[in-house]
């Protein structure tokens, strides 16, 4: 494979041989970022969701650098890692912790998906062969980056699927361990209004704030700042399929005829919704004896 994976017993003798420096760079300017952004390898469909997604705005907020040591959650369909693998190519490290091919409780449609986001960056060394991929699927595979090691942990639209699967706070507890002291966990999820519970979360896929706030703090990771660059004033949080009756999903009108005048209007309807209402959240680990 043109790509990195690195074993447990590498990862372990990296952050032996190398403990990371816990004070903060000089934030440079977004030129870089702005860069990324703009290659032209990158796939137009997934280009065109950036008006939802804000890249630039939200890697600023976090506090990326061009040497950053970054972990990304499940990057699957690879959005992200059109930005993120070649702005950190030349100087910084891309850790792609994917779904774990190894582990029985990994369904097949991801293991599926993770063979298509192997593919991806095979087919492309000139943007991936730095990628280092590592798996991720609680309890069996945890070890994402040496712990104590990387400068942030990043994770987009997930913690609703952890709540799902009720593993969310050991999902934190991974994140947390992969951090340096005072590394960073940038976070983007679906937002629900206050006072949401994770029953209703797995019903229809909003997060509430408080909910990720608790769990992260649990972890050892203090709420640093928020932003409101993901906010989306027209989401109404009460669709009849939940988050996905929104793009990119529109799954209340999948089951319409397709090209018919009511899948039509369905669509138009929620498009002009756009994407979810998102909290855009920044976490610092604590630099606290016993915090792992």
């Amino acid at each position: 494979m043109t790509f990195l994976t690195i074993s447990l017993s590498i990862l372990l003798a990296v952050a032996i041989a190398a403990p990371a420096d816990a004070s903060e760079p000089e934030v440079p300017g977004r030129d870089w970022l702005e860069a990324a952004v703009a290659g032209e390898h990158r796939d137009p469909a997934k280009r065109a969701r950036d008006q939802y997604r804000h890249p630039v705005e939200v890697l600023a907020f976090f506090g990326l650098t061009p040497d950053s040591s970054v972990v990304e959650i499940w990057p699957s369909g690879g959005w992200w890692t059109e930005i993120l693998a070649p702005a950190l190519r030349d100087e910084g490290v891309y850790y792609a912790a994917g779904f774990a091919m190894t582990a029985d409780r990994t369904p097949e449609w991801r293991k599926n998906a993770q063979k298509r986001f192997a593919k991806e960056l095979e087919a492309r060394p000139e943007l991936y062969d730095a990628v280092v991929t590592t798996e991720l699927s609680v309890p069996e595979r945890t070890t994402i980056a040496p712990p104590g090691s990387v400068d942030f942990v990043l994770t987009f639209r997930n913690v609703h699927n952890w709540i799902r699967g009720d593993y969310a706070p050991e999902m934190f507890r991974v994140m947390a361990r992969a951090l340096r002291p005072g590394g960073v966990l940038g976070l983007v999820t679906h937002r629900a209004p206050a006072g949401w519970t994770a029953e209703d979360t797995k019903a229809k896929g909003y997060v509430a704030e408080a909910l990720v706030i608790e769990m992260a703090e649990a972890a050892g990771l203090a709420l640093e700042a928020s932003s409101e660059v993901n906010a989306n004033p027209l989401d109404t949080h009460d669709h009849e399929a939940g988050v996905w009756t929104l793009p990119p999903g529109l799954r209340a009108c999948r089951e319409m005829a397709e090209g018919g005048p009511e899948r039509q209007a369905c669509e138009r309807r929620y498009r002009a919704i756009g994407e979810s209402d998102r909290m855009t959240l920044r976490f610092r680990k604590k630099a606290v004896a016993g915090v792992e």
